[in-house]
């Protein structure tokens, strides 16, 4: 299972970023998808799930109605799109799956919103 996140970059608040998730080495179509992030002295905190088909999505408060998770089956990618940024959303985000019960995850991409 490999997952290689892309498109973080340092952004103003109030504005956007679109994060990608390429994964390969298991059957993408068939794993719910998450999106995490880590800021530094905090704990890591789910920001978006996807189920594997697509139709269903959950977000937490934090980042509900700011923030859409969706997913390509046909290019086993899932991105990340982020609306009205706050500071409070800096840190590294990642993506990650349970396959055969065991969590992956890739190496991430930095976001920081700061003007």
């Amino acid at each position: 299972v490999q997952l290689v996140e892309s498109g973080g970059a340092l952004v103003q608040p109030g504005g956007s970023l679109r994060l990608s998730c390429a994964a390969s080495g298991f059957t993408f179509s068939s794993y719910a998808m998450n999106w995490y992030r880590q800021a530094p002295g905090k704990e890591r905190e789910l920001v978006a799930v996807i189920s594997h088909g697509g139709s269903s999505t959950n977000y937490p408060d934090s980042t509900k109605d700011r923030f859409t998770i969706s997913r390509d089956n046909t290019k086993n990618t899932v991105y990340l799109q982020m609306n009205r940024l706050k500071p409070e959303d800096t840190g590294v985000y990642y993506c990650s799956a349970v396959v055969g019960g065991e969590i992956f995850r890739g190496q991430g991409t930095q976001v920081t919103v700061s003007s």
